[in-house]
């Protein structure tokens, strides 16, 4: 096991595109760390760099203690999981996990004994004898994060693991990575587009946008206290609705008053003074907007409704905002009719609208 620091790490291509702009972070010894963001962001990059598999333009890397800029990838004590599983077709389960250490000169009883723990641990063991083409991808899936569990590894790197296989499987295998991380403790590294596998499987969450951090934390820390606007919007499913407008006192409380003219009413809410000078966005949680008549409610129309099971996504107009509403399965209005929507006012998010930062957080940092 190992720690891994990345300082003032950069990557500049040779046409000057900057994929990774001075990443600073660190991952414990141990630790399951989720590098999440949109397509391009510089996730797969980093990673890319951890494993040696791209040149790091500026800044140093460490594993453990040593600086592995100029490290070959075969001498970083690293194994890495790709999405495309990359096993031999001609092999079997056994030969495939035993493939790298034979190349490495493991002598037979090692090699054996490391296939035996990767296979029992990952409920290979029946499949020992099966080419990949008679195997399921959820299978072949396990079978390409045991190549990478024999090498015994310092750090496993694991590219977008899941994105080849269909919902059902990948929850499954996903609970099946948290459970070899718990049993083995290994510092991991772990790439995703998905949000629901990056808060599922994080101890800690990078989130990155054009090759810049936005924000470190854990999973519930970043959907409760998203540090700005990106983070805001990319975590959370449905997405966090914004009120993009200015904030004003009225008799019952606080109000935002949208770009169209109309007048939301955001109950007790506790802003600054200084809050209500200049735009801000509002953000609220569909969980957070309920059917209800209080200080904090106004009526929207109808446009949609989404039944999903054990829940009903509602979507709403209201002057020009659309809104989404989460509410547990219940009778509502018709699609067209209007219905009354209340606010959590403790839950509110508030956003500056010009930097698009979290305005508690940039008055600190101010």
């Amino acid at each position: 096991m190992a720690k891994v620091r990345f300082e003032d790490v950069r990557k500049v291509y040779d046409n000057g595109q900057v994929a990774v702009r001075g990443a600073s972070f660190d991952i414990n010894d141990g630790e399951l760390m989720v590098l999440v963001g949109p397509s391009g962001c510089g996730k797969s990059t980093l990673l890319r760099m951890v494993a040696g598999l791209e040149e790091i333009s500026a800044g140093s890397l460490r594993i453990g203690e040593r600086v592995v800029n100029d490290v070959a990838p075969k001498d970083r004590d690293i194994a890495m999981v790709f999405q495309n599983y990359a096993l031999y077709p001609h092999m079997t389960v056994a030969e495939n996990l035993a493939f790298g250490l034979k190349l490495r000169g493991h002598d037979k009883s090692e090699v054996q004994r490391r296939v035996k723990e990767a296979a029992d641990a990952l409920g290979l063991t029946p499949m020992l004898d099966k080419l990949p083409r008679a195997m399921s991808g959820g299978q072949r899936q396990r079978v390409a994060l045991g190549r990478a569990l024999v090498r015994e590894p310092s750090v496993f790197l694991l590219d977008e693991p899941l994105s080849n296989l269909d919902a059902k499987l990948r929850h499954s295998v996903r609970t099946e990575i948290a459970q070899l991380h718990r049993k083995l403790g290994t510092t991991m590294i772990y790439v995703t587009h998905d949000q629901v596998e990056a808060m599922t499987l994080g101890q800690r969450i990078v989130v990155l946008n054009e090759g810049v951090i936005q924000q470190i934390d854990t999973p519930m820390a970043l959907y409760d206290r998203p540090a700005n606007l990106f983070v805001a919007g990319f975590l959370g499913s449905p997405a966090m609705n914004m009120l993009r407008g200015g904030l004003l006192r009225g008799p019952a409380g606080l109000l935002v008053r949208l770009k169209d003219g109309v007048e939301l009413p955001l109950g007790s809410a506790e802003v600054d003074a200084d809050w209500l000078a200049g735009d801000v966005v509002v953000g609220v949680r569909p969980e957070h907007l309920q059917p209800g008549q209080g200080v904090a409610s106004f009526k929207a129309r109808i446009e949609g409704i989404e039944p999903v099971g054990n829940e009903i996504f509602v979507n709403l107009q209201v002057g020009g905002q659309a809104l989404v509403m989460r509410v547990p399965p219940q009778r509502l209005p018709e699609v067209g009719q209007d219905i009354d929507v209340e606010v959590s006012s403790p839950a509110l998010h508030f956003f500056d609208a010009e930097s698009g930062l979290r305005i508690e957080a940039q008055r600190r940092a101010a």
